[in-house]
């Protein structure tokens, strides 16, 4: 099945365009990425640093064919509440976190060996763990769950949310030229705009924030319980790592996983959580919200994605316009996110559709069910929590959709999934494989 719809080349529009593409992408994923470090209480302007530094070393190490934005990582969330809890007053456990970040970093050395296992078998032999019946509901599963964050960011100001909504649908509807791929940016600025004159910003403290400095840096520790508490969470953000990868190349109509390989993706990954947990900032993750801006721009040019990530470092160093940006108000990044979200289950519809995923076979309709129950099932009652060796481990509704999938997929008889490794181009490998 091909993509009718126009993709377009940021070679031919110029410079100053593509630098407007790049800080859209920055714009979409600053209100998660900045959401990670308000609640486990790292340092904001770090978390920015290493988000771009880790999003481009992310694209050396796949040969800057994925256009991936590597930002903070929710799913460690738990392990940081219980090896770093807030204090009483809400501030930061600055003992406990340098130990935490610990524990992120050795999960990050988990990616490192799943590569090197797909490196040394072939990404085969390990896909075909992960069909398209196991990762497209998952990544529905993901728009779906980020769906509530969506809805009560908008209930902050509905008239300011609807305003930044309505602005992204006309502008990629009936916008023309550069207005029709840049709606997202736009929709943040009329409604910025439209928050003001409601008074709902406020520049506050801007005057005490210095124009230029460097992000703080906070050395990780290492402690065996935070280690063997946060480490074995990297088994359940590796699936859903996967599952990113799958909803980009969905996406953009190329198979990531075969070229430049699961095993370059998972070691980019993996290297930029440890990058950034080794000097005090969250754990990265490929991120959905920019996956949502492909999804709905169609430019899915890499080189818009460094961009991106280049303006992340110059806002770290740049406590003023930080601070400008971090005044956005939430009902903004509230309409903004009520489309993006929903682009990502779309586009996990779009790929049971084009890999001709079988809901006739009782067996595919049994673990997309399950998938989908698990992971918003278990969200809704905030995961589930066990004790090993003394220490707590908490996995999200996500994480057990995954497990689940992976494992109910292994166990039924009739997967008939191979994993086309020689194929780069899905548009190409839609007929080429029984589901």
């Amino acid at each position: 099945m091909q993509n009718h719809e126009p993709i377009l080349d940021v070679r031919t529009l110029g410079v100053g365009k593509t630098l407007i593409l790049g800080l859209q992408h920055t714009f979409a994923m600053f209100g998660a990425t900045v959401l990670v470090p308000i609640l486990t209480g790292l340092p904001i302007s770090t978390t920015l640093l290493f988000a771009g530094l880790g999003t481009l070393l992310f694209h050396l190490l796949t040969k800057g064919q994925v256009p991936a934005f590597l930002g903070s990582s929710f799913a460690f969330l738990g392990g940081y509440a219980a090896v770093a809890p807030l204090l009483e007053d809400g501030s930061p456990n600055t003992e406990m976190l340098p130990y935490a970040c610990g524990g992120v970093f050795c999960a990050g050395l988990v990616y490192l060996l799943l590569s090197a296992l797909i490196k040394g078998f072939g990404a085969g032999k390990v896909m075909r763990f992960f069909p398209p019946v196991v990762t497209a509901p998952i990544i529905i599963a993901i728009g779906l769950i980020l769906a509530p964050s969506a809805i009560n960011n908008c209930a902050t100001n509905w008239p300011v949310a609807i305003i930044a909504l309505v602005t992204v649908i006309f502008f990629n509807i009936w916008g023309r030229g550069m207005a029709k791929i840049v709606p997202i940016l736009l929709g943040i600025i009329v409604s910025y705009i439209a928050a003001l004159l409601m008074g709902e910003v406020s520049f506050e403290g801007i005057s005490e924030e210095a124009i230029l400095g460097l992000p703080p840096i906070t050395l990780m520790k290492f402690d065996i319980s935070a280690i063997i508490t946060i480490m074995p969470l990297a088994l359940a953000t590796m699936m859903e790592h996967i599952g990113d990868i799958s909803a980009i190349g969905a996406t953009t109509g190329k198979n990531y996983i075969a070229e430049p390989g699961l095993h370059r993706t998972l070691l980019g990954d993996g290297l930029a959580t440890c990058l950034a947990a080794a000097f005090g900032a969250p754990a990265n993750t490929t991120y959905g919200e920019n996956t949502g801006v492909l999804a709905l721009t169609k430019v899915y040019d890499p080189r818009v994605m460094r961009i991106a990530a280049v303006f992340a470092i110059i806002l770290s160093c740049v406590p003023k316009i930080a601070f400008v940006i971090e005044s956005i108000p939430t009902a903004t990044i509230g309409g903004i996110s009520f489309i993006l979200y929903g682009m990502i289950s779309a586009i996990g519809i779009r790929n049971v559709v084009e890999n001709h995923v079988d809901f006739t076979r009782s067996r595919n309709t049994i673990i997309a069910a399950l998938i989908l129950v698990c992971a918003l099932g278990f969200n809704s009652i905030g995961g589930i929590s066990f004790t090993v060796a003394g220490a707590t481990i908490s996995l999200s509704g996500l994480a057990i959709a995954s497990l689940v999938g992976i494992i109910v997929n292994a166990i039924l008889p009739g997967n008939e999934y191979v994993f086309p490794e020689d194929v780069k181009d899905n548009n190409d490998k839609f007929q080429t494989y029984k589901l």
